[in-house]
């Protein structure tokens, strides 16, 4: 949570998508193919890419002119949220439902897919999510260090924006929902499956305190498009160890590095 240009925008990310209904492989879909809801079913039907060698981040920009973004956008993600100079009066809402597990492996980590109906609130804007995805380890980083594991909630609203929900993991305690998704998650890259006899609710990879970061930026895969309104969550949810090793064996090392402010605005909300 694949490679397609934007018309609107997102970031996040996601930052990095195959389709919810089904959204492509992750935040690197775009706005136009969402309202076009025709996303590809697999994660290389363009150029190919990926986390190490010549398809690396570091060579993004150059696979493809459709990437060039990731070469030369100024407000691209993921970046570092140490030391965010201002505290807002704001809050996000996700209003997240239970359902059918739906999941894939797009050749580049592990997508869960959702019905409509779950949505997030962040100000007066309404987002409905589309998919969830991990990186391992978080493509965010706090002054400098990363958390073992990221997993980025990716919405659009009516018009095709993206935002983007980061929440962080900590190795602690067992969690029973990200466990579901260990268990039915293809080893290898496939196509979306719905186990109708999972309930999977996206609530519970959540931390208990919805207090987030925001700011603007990119999706944190090809085509890293720009325009996307992203949150990461201040607290940290948790997983046990075995089960982010779990996720990381299927995934590898798939974090963008961070990437330069130039200028752009963190915004700390209020716990």
């Amino acid at each position: 949570m694949k490679t397609a240009s934007r018309i609107a925008a997102l970031s996040m990310t996601a930052l990095v998508l195959v389709s919810a209904e089904p959204v492509a492989a992750h935040e690197d879909d775009s706005p136009e193919r969402h309202k076009a809801s025709t996303p590809p079913a697999r994660a290389h039907a363009g150029p190919h890419w990926g986390y190490a060698g010549s398809e690396g981040p570091e060579h993004w920009g150059e696979i493809s002119e459709d990437f060039r973004l990731c070469k030369i956008g100024h407000m691209q993600s993921p970046i570092d949220l140490g030391g965010a100079p201002v505290v807002g009066d704001f809050r996000v809402r996700a209003s997240y439902r239970a359902g059918p597990l739906t999941i894939l492996n797009n050749g580049h980590t592990v997508q869960v897919n959702f019905a409509e109906g779950s949505t997030l609130a962040s100000g007066i804007a309404r987002y409905k999510l589309l998919q969830v995805h991990f990186h391992t380890p978080s493509e965010e980083t706090l002054y400098g260090i990363p958390y073992p594991m990221v997993a980025h909630f990716v919405h659009v609203d009516h018009a095709g924006n993206y935002a983007v929900l980061g929440v962080m993991f900590e190795e602690g305690a067992h969690n029973e929902e990200l466990q579901k998704i260990v268990k039915a998650a293809p080893a290898r890259e496939a196509a979306p499956a719905t186990l109708s006899h999972v309930t999977f609710d996206p609530a519970g990879l959540l931390p208990e305190n919805l207090s987030v970061y925001r700011y603007e930026g990119s999706l944190t895969t090809p085509p890293c498009t720009e325009g996307v309104r992203w949150h990461v969550a201040t607290h940290r949810a948790t997983a046990s160890a075995a089960q982010i090793a779990a996720i990381h064996a299927i995934v590898g090392d798939n974090a963008r590095p961070t990437q330069p402010l130039h200028g752009r605005l963190v915004i700390a909300g209020a716990n």
